[in-house]
């Protein structure tokens, strides 16, 4: 089976720009999607033999999760269980009979970490939601979790020490997250290669190739050794990420 996973910025945008030929040739079984910026129907956009499962912001043009899937899971859940969390549209977790499948934009701390202490208060329900999961079954957790988690993970480490998304605190939660029993599948597979999926549209940062890697798939460490390959699509346009993706026999 084959999980795609891509931060949209903005979902009628990345229609403009070729999102559906990339969606028909990926083929995939399973399509995530983050930042959505939209409510559902304000898009023409409903491929065959597809399920669509959306969760929108209430703020309209903020946040947002979708999942394209050709399999009908068991069941949906919207959020994580808790209102303070759930009122941006940040996850959706598609339950199937060996797995969940959790999509989730997580919020960013912003400049001078400002949403830092609300990004702490997340990261620590989000992790009790994903271990409660695991308990059942087996994870598979992807999305834009803006943070990237090691010096290897982003162009310049050292200037970024103390910004959103590589402060020790968030790096710290990531870890915590990791040690609870799941892997990064891409740096598990690939523990030396340098690849990037965020590049800021300042300062030509994506022709330098001067990004971060802070889209994921984590897996339920019991399943890693279904992961036959983990990847990062650095070729495809379309938004300020690029698409990020696992396989799984």
């Amino acid at each position: 089976m084959k999980f795609i996973s891509w931060n949209v910025n903005g979902f009628r945008a990345c229609l403009e720009k070729g999102f559906s030929d990339f969606f028909n040739e990926q083929n995939a079984d399973f399509v995530c999607l983050q930042e959505t910026k939209m409510q559902q129907g304000q898009a023409e956009f409903a491929p065959e033999e597809y399920f669509q499962y959306w969760n929108s912001a209430q703020k309209k043009g903020y946040s947002g999760t979708a999942v394209f899937t050709k399999h009908k899971p068991l069941s949906v859940n919207y959020g994580i269980g808790i209102p303070e969390h759930d009122t941006e549209g940040r996850a959706i977790t598609l339950e199937y009979e060996d797995f969940y499948l959790l999509c989730v934009y997580t919020p960013n701390a912003q400049r001078e970490l400002v949403r830092l202490s609300y990004r702490m208060e997340w990261e620590d329900a989000l992790r009790a939601y994903i271990l409660a999961l695991d308990a059942k079954k087996p994870v598979i957790y992807c999305g834009d979790l803006n943070v990237a988690h090691e010096e290897i993970d982003l162009k310049n480490s050292k200037t970024n020490h103390f910004n959103a998304g590589f402060s020790d605190e968030e790096r710290g939660k990531f870890t915590e997250l990791l040690e609870s029993g799941f892997c990064d599948t891409f740096r598990t597979l690939y523990p030396d290669t340098v690849k990037y999926s965020w590049w800021s549209y300042m300062f030509k940062a994506r022709e330098k190739n001067a990004g971060w890697r802070i889209d994921y798939f984590v897996v339920s460490k019991r399943i890693m050794e279904k992961v036959t390959d983990s990847f990062i699509l650095t070729d495809v346009m379309g938004s300020d990420h690029c698409p990020v993706g696992i396989e799984i026999f």
